[in-house]
């Protein structure tokens, strides 16, 4: 009923750039929040991103403050993550969020490898 796929993964050296993107489809009624986690092998998902339907607020993890950007485009239904001087630890699978009424609904992850 909803669909979210990510794009825009691959592989990066460090200090490269990538920008990912995220589409929502289908029964996404109302106003929801969008956001970005990852999981690396031997590691639980964390959380990197968050963004309001307003685009007016955003959340940040620790570890991306002031190298990754998230934004929106609610007439597309997409989410990005402008991910700047890339690191290896950013290296995992970048999941896109969106809690529709409620309901959290996950894309298929899009991998990230940042390595020289």
């Amino acid at each position: 009923q909803v669909q979210v796929v990510e794009s825009g993964g691959g592989l990066v050296q460090p200090g490269g750039s990538l920008r990912l993107s995220c589409a929502a489809s289908g029964h996404t009624f109302g106003t929801y929040n969008m956001g970005w986690f990852r999981q690396a092998p031997g590691k639980e998902r964390e959380f990197v991103a968050i963004i309001t339907w307003s685009g007016d607020s955003t959340n940040y993890a620790d570890s991306v403050k002031g190298r990754f950007t998230i934004s929106r485009d609610n007439a597309k239904n997409t989410v990005y993550l402008q991910m700047n001087s890339l690191k290896p630890e950013d290296t995992a699978v970048y999941y896109c969020n969106a809690v529709i009424l409620g309901r959290p609904y996950w894309g298929q992850g899009t991998q990230v490898t940042v390595s020289s």
